[in-house]
């Protein structure tokens, strides 16, 4: 089970994964979505007011800082949006898809 991975740090000139990769990680994180560059994956979660959207984003702060692997997030009224990339290596790698998962599990 991907949360159940830690992440690895990345060299810069690693290789991103690939396209087959990708589709078969997407399949173990709901709700995820491919760029149309395929290069992030991103996830919309949404709550019935801003304070509970705030309180998720904290506690993926939390777990990015553990893991020492941050996604962009957008937070607004009933919303957060998080979007995940290794910059290092620029495309995803299997850490984009073990925050995803942790941050799946948040919200379960």
């Amino acid at each position: 089970m991907l949360a159940q991975k830690k992440c690895i740090p990345c060299e810069q000139g690693g290789k991103a994964m690939t396209p087959d990769q990708v589709k078969t990680m997407l399949a173990e994180v709901p709700g995820w979505k491919l760029a149309a560059d395929g290069k992030s994956i991103s996830k919309r979660f949404t709550f019935p007011d801003f304070m509970h959207a705030l309180g998720f984003v904290t506690k993926i702060a939390g777990i990015a800082e553990m893991e020492n692997h941050h996604p962009d997030i957008m937070l607004g009224w009933g919303y957060a949006e998080c979007k995940l990339w290794t910059h290092t290596i620029g495309g995803l790698h299997e850490n984009d898809f073990i925050m995803a998962s942790k941050i799946n599990m948040l919200n379960g």
